[in-house]
């Protein structure tokens, strides 16, 4: 059995050692693209462009595998959100592993957050909300998404930024 207390102990030790009261700039611009793996080009655009509005905004060929596309969707802030297809190789479904991805969290405004939940519902991908401000589904190919309703540097009400 998990000991909580022993938890929220390590979690203080590693507050007090690691933040600071005052933070220097990050050496990062920002996040250029995440890839994610596409089995179905033509499936991905249609959920990631016109389910969740994401616009694609180029296809190239992968550099690291003939054949192979790389496309990327715009999720905002001059953000990407990237895909690789690998035709030919039969990579297998997603599969959620230690050290893997676990999910992909995009904020979206309210307004926005509340269309999207009924395009999902219309469009009857199945999803499930959390704290009134996060809905989790996943891609067509299995890869957990989050759309957020909360700002940029926030979450559920507590800054995180």
């Amino acid at each position: 059995m998990i000991d909580l207390t022993v938890i929220e102990a390590e979690r203080e030790r590693l507050r007090t050692a690691h933040l600071r009261d005052v933070r220097p700039a990050s050496s990062a611009r920002g996040l250029h693209h995440m890839a994610l793996l596409s089995s179905d080009v033509e499936r991905t655009i249609r959920f990631y462009q016109d389910l969740l509005e994401f616009p694609l905004t180029e296809i190239v060929e992968n550099r690291d595998y003939a054949g192979s596309n790389h496309f990327f969707f715009d999720i905002g802030n001059g953000n990407l959100l990237a895909f690789f297809d690998f035709p030919g190789l039969d990579l297998g479904p997603y599969a959620e592993v230690l050290g893997g991805l676990h999910h992909v969290a995009i904020s979206v405004d309210p307004a926005t957050w509340e269309r999207l939940r009924g395009r999902l519902e219309a469009a009857g991908v199945e999803y499930q909300t959390e704290s009134g401000s996060s809905i989790y589904l996943r891609d067509p190919d299995g890869a957990r998404l989050e759309l957020l309703a909360d700002p940029l540097g926030e979450m559920y009400g507590h800054e995180v930024m």
